[in-house]
């Protein structure tokens, strides 16, 4: 098979991208590069990603699913014929140009690569949408099939569209929602949040509606009053993009966007704060991310079956007083039935909830009030507690005693032996990737 672009130059496309060259030029250059990535990858593998194709192929795509991997790594090499498989089985699924392709990368060929997409272990499988990478890896299952139904997943329409005001007061008030009013589909202001949309379909829900407004019909602030988001007036059929919180498990209020909704960056910033909290849940699924990030665990268990109130009451204590601890630590509440585990190794149960407790990654810290009273908390003192951990003295004081310093060598003083940390087995899996701190 001979291929209509494989003596043309990769770099050369993405130079005359940038050049002031008429717009119907640079569309054929793209459709050659497309071209040119399915010639070279008729042998069915994932397509090979270096300084030279990587920013066309990032940015002409909606999907890329990239393997940063390393040919020395095992577990490199157990994925890699699986992966290839995966996109050869994609590419035949989604065979239109533009939608997706799954890549790779060799680290050790493109370091630069792997330092600008800050690689710490491998495989590491990335998401990049329409050139953005996202914040969270791939972390399912890895087999042929699994990929493939990701692909599929991410490719879905992440904003459901209402038909009538009415029907937004069915929403799960236990999840983030961020609801938009447009004219129309075709207006630049809802392509831009259906960007945005992509990039958070798995933080929050999207709603828009269309043509809901004329100047004739209605003024847009009725609409806004069933929603309790703003009181201000705004123009008759004015697009407009509003959030609406988890009210069953928070106090707080819905917020109107008041930036460009021509402006991505800002609209998609804006969206990250309100669809990411301060305070977020742990799961299952979600728990190696967070590990990853590094931080100590700051945990509310709660029992959900019994009790509303107390997460709500976490959440506003962290928001007016703790949040300038959420560069040293994480912030979260725990569903006490799913983490069943992590109590007993800190002697308790359900009946003793709710409670808090400190994962260092090494040893678990419980809050000495329990079960917690957030009512009546002093704040102080949970503030000092996150300070007694950064400081060392819980681990003193749960090796030596209250208030005691490291003892002598000569001392006749038995250490205890603190509760070691659940979580930090849910850290990414040394079955599973090579992680760069423990080969180098």
């Amino acid at each position: 098979m001979i291929c209509p672009c494989s003596r043309l130059p990769v770099a050369a496309l993405e130079k005359a991208r940038t050049m002031l060259v008429p717009r119907f030029f640079v569309a054929v250059l793209v459709t050659c590069l497309l071209i040119f990535e399915r010639c070279s990858n008729v042998n069915g593998t994932a397509t090979q990603l270096n300084d030279d194709n990587v920013d066309m192929t990032l940015g002409s795509h909606e999907i890329v699913l990239v393997n940063f991997y390393a040919d020395w790594c095992r577990f490199s090499n157990n994925l890699m014929p699986i992966f290839d498989n995966a996109a050869a089985k994609v590419r035949e699924a989604f065979p239109e140009p533009g939608r997706v392709v799954l890549a790779k990368v060799d680290c050790d060929r493109e370091s630069n690569l792997a330092t600008k997409y800050h690689i710490t272990k491998f495989p590491t499988l990335k998401i990049i949408r329409n050139g953005v990478p996202l914040k969270k890896e791939y972390r399912g299952k890895r087999s042929e099939e699994a990929f493939v139904e990701f692909i599929k997943k991410q490719l879905e329409d992440p904003i459901i569209e209402f038909q009538h005001i009415a029907n937004l007061t069915n929403l799960d008030d236990k999840k983030r929602s961020v609801i938009g009013y447009f004219t129309s589909k075709d207006t630049p202001e809802y392509q831009i949040l259906s960007r945005v949309a992509g990039n958070l379909k798995d933080d929050c829900q999207f709603h828009v509606g269309f043509g809901l407004c004329s100047e004739e019909k209605c003024d847009i602030t009725e609409h806004l009053k069933l929603l309790d988001a703003s009181r201000e007036m705004h123009p008759p059929g004015q697009s407009i993009v509003v959030f609406r919180p988890d009210k069953a498990i928070s106090n707080e209020n819905d917020e109107t966007y008041h930036g460009s909704l021509l402006n991505y960056e800002e609209l998609n910033k804006w969206a990250y704060s309100k669809c990411i909290p301060l305070v977020r849940e742990i799961t299952f699924e979600n728990a190696e991310e967070l590990t990853e990030e590094g931080l100590p665990f700051l945990i509310l268990f709660y029992d959900p079956k019994s009790d509303s109130i107390t997460v709500k009451q976490f959440k506003d204590i962290v928001a007016k007083f703790m949040e300038d601890d959420k560069k040293r630590i994480n912030f979260l509440i725990a569903n006490g039935h799913d983490f069943q585990h992590p109590l007993h190794h800190l002697g308790k149960s359900i009946k003793d909830l709710p409670l808090i407790a400190i994962d260092s990654f090494r040893h678990m810290y419980l809050f000495p009030e329990n079960p917690i009273d957030l009512t009546n908390l002093n704040v102080n003192r949970l503030k000092q507690f996150i300070e007694d951990l950064h400081s060392g003295k819980l681990h003193r004081e749960f090796h030596y005693g209250v208030e005691a310093q490291a003892p002598s060598i000569d001392t006749e003083k038995t250490p205890t032996t603190p509760p070691e940390s659940t979580f930090k087995k849910l850290a990414p899996s040394k079955n599973r990737y090579t992680l760069l701190r423990d080969e180098l």
